[in-house]
């Protein structure tokens, strides 16, 4: 007998027999022994009872938007690696023994439920109710669903096509007129259990409070995705000043990644060579690819061949108002094969909005934003540091000065570089140059004041952690200041530079003697702040009118999700071509070998030449 079929008789015959005889026709299904995000659609329409030990699960009502099998597949999803491992990759699973549940108390109880289920149909707008019922207590909870868009039951993806490719630029009022969003993080009906639950939560079992953070309310939590036989770990997370907002941040920032990591409202459906596709296509090459090197020494990367078939997504050129097929790796940086992998790409220019505008403008600042930043970090450049006690908001003064009080001095700096668009690159320095010596941060925004505002939020909690995070890491670490090919992962950047050594290889930016200059005189007469509209499509289209101006195209994928749309949220992938790229790890750094980090600065009218390779600041970013 199989070790599903044994399970069957062990738990669901006697407990489907009892709720029978009850008049309660109920199917009941065991957990764990299948794997439900490789499973076929159950039977619709009747009532289904998930069994997992102690616990029986009593899936939504059949109007609630989701199903049973989203239950199965939410639940698995947040289960623990080991199960996870055993039922995905085949492993063993059986049952400990009989199962002492199937008796008439709990028949009884089930049966009941099951007959007042109608009672527990969503608000309007809601997501779906499950009942958790705990079978050593007998107690009974409600948990939210959020139905799963991949379900084969009820899931309704559709075939990625050229006809869904144009991105309209609609009319967006801005909520605050000092702010860059259409709406307020409060008017969203975001039901933070639904996406943060041991249950099935759709983001993760949980979120946790960081009551360690002494300069924000960090809220952060995970979710795993099966990468063949791994299981790949995203974080998201909040920081505010409340844990309340942090939460419903957090949960935002959650979808955002998960809308990056793999298509789950369009199915994937032109597969073609770059030669065969001609003029529709973006060629990749453009967006910058590995060094010869690296793809000698890794060879299950393979290099970008335009004569060998990988998987297109439709994007639209916003500049030349057209459809153009862009590799789904570049898009969705979990969802192409391992052979069609050139490059394993971030989640850069991806953003979230209430609207696609609002999502491609945050998209585009960005691009824009990290593009600045890596010029002046592997050209070496000297950059005009702003008087920190001239910045104007309130909120922002105060946190400067809470980061003072736990021994670290914020910096910022002008980072505007090819463009009019106000760019800060921000650097927490440790005043005493102990353990934790520096974080770096960003923000682009047509406001110099929000960029600031953004830059330091990245360096508030960051900078307070890193001592601590650099401490607990210290050996590993160390291994990486004379050998930065040890320098592998995302974390690895910013941790490395909690060393006080580091200190060094961001003297050009800290120790260049220049002194601190006002904001008003930054954007003054010789280079203003951008004016800024009521209206963000006005925003974004000076925006755009100020990157397609030179020369390059600007091309937006529309990733939301259904579970988004739902909330009335949008998120957009936005690829610049020919802006250098953001990546992590010292070997597949694309930037330092990128025709734009050397032509920029004689483009800017900073040299009279093009960057020479013997001019190049060979050293791993720090940016988080």
């Amino acid at each position: 007998m199989s070790h599903i079929a044994e399970t069957d008789e062990l738990v669901c015959a006697g407990l489907a027999r009892l709720l029978a005889e009850r008049g309660c026709p109920a199917e009941v299904v065991a957990l764990g022994v299948r794997d439900e995000l490789a499973a076929p659609a159950g039977p619709a329409g009747g009532p289904r009872l998930l069994v997992y030990g102690h616990v029986v699960l009593l899936g939504p009502a059949a109007s609630s938007g989701a199903c049973a099998t989203c239950l199965a597949r939410r639940w698995q999803a947040v289960r623990h690696s080991d199960l996870r491992d055993a039922v995905e990759l085949g492993g063993d699973t059986r049952a400990a023994g009989p199962w002492p549940y199937a008796i008439a108390l709990v028949a009884d109880l089930l049966a009941a439920l099951v007959a007042a289920r109608h009672a527990d149909a969503p608000a309007a707008g809601g997501p779906a109710v499950v009942l958790h019922v705990d079978l050593q207590t007998l107690r009974v909870r409600r948990v939210p669903l959020v139905a799963d868009p991949e379900c084969p039951a009820c899931g309704g993806a559709v075939p990625d096509t050229r006809d869904l490719a144009p991105i309209e630029l609609a009319s967006t009022a801005k909520s605050d007129p000092a702010g860059f969003r259409g709406r307020n993080l409060d008017d969203y009906a975001l039901n933070v259990e639904a996406f943060a639950n041991p249950v099935c939560g759709a983001l993760g079992s949980t979120l946790w409070q960081d009551l360690t953070s002494l300069s924000t309310a960090p809220a952060i939590g995970s979710f795993t995705l099966r990468s063949g036989r791994y299981l790949r770990e995203t974080l998201y997370g909040g920081h505010t000043d409340g844990f309340r907002r942090s939460a419903r941040v957090a949960v935002l920032e959650g979808l955002e990644r998960a809308a990056g990591l793999r298509p789950r409202r369009k199915r994937t459906v032109v597969t073609a060579t770059l030669r065969e596709l001609g003029d529709d296509a973006l060629d990749p090459r453009e967006c910058g690819v590995y060094t010869d090197d690296f793809y000698r020494a890794n060879p299950y990367v393979h290099r970008f061949d335009p004569d060998r078939p990988i998987s297109w997504v439709w994007g639209w050129s916003l500049r030349d108002q057209r459809a153009v097929l862009v590799p789904e790796v570049l898009v969705y940086y979990h969802a192409a094969s391992v052979e069609e992998r050139f490059v394993q790409e971030t989640s850069n220019g991806c953003a979230s909005g209430g609207s696609l505008v609002e999502a491609v403008y945050h998209g585009l600042m960005e691009a824009i934003e990290r593009d600045a930043f890596l010029l002046a970090w592997y050209g070496g450049r000297a950059l005009p540091e702003i008087d920190a006690a001239t910045i104007d908001r309130r909120q922002t003064r105060l946190m400067i000065d809470r980061l003072a009080m736990y021994g670290y001095r914020a910096r910022f700096f002008d980072a505007r570089m090819t463009f009019d668009i106000p760019v800060v690159t921000a650097v927490a320095v440790r005043e005493d140059r102990g353990l934790g010596a520096l974080a770096f941060g960003g923000g682009a925004s047509l406001d110099p004041q929000a960029a600031v505002t953004a830059a330091l939020c990245e360096i508030a909690t960051d900078s307070v952690m890193v001592r601590l995070r650099a401490g607990a890491d210290e050996p590993r670490l160390r291994t990486m200041v004379n050998d930065f090919s040890q320098v592998r992962g995302l974390h690895d950047h910013p941790l490395l530079y909690g060393l006080p050594e580091m200190r060094q290889h961001a003297g050009f930016l800290l120790d260049n003697g220049r002194p601190p200059v006002a904001m008003n005189e930054l954007y003054g007469p010789d280079r203003p702040a951008p004016p800024v509209s009521a209206d963000l499509r006005d925003d974004l289209e000076y925006c755009l009118e100020a990157v397609t101006g030179h020369g390059f195209d600007v091309i937006a994928v529309d990733q939301s999700t259904p579970e988004q749309h739902d909330l009335g949220l949008a998120t957009a992938s936005v690829l610049v071509p020919g802006l250098l790229p953001i990546d992590f790890g010292w070997m597949r750094q694309r930037a330092p070998h990128a025709p734009r980090l050397r032509t920029a600065f004689r483009a800017a009218g900073l040299l009279d030449r093009d960057l020479r390779d013997d001019e190049i600041h060979s050293v791993p970013h720090p940016f988080p």
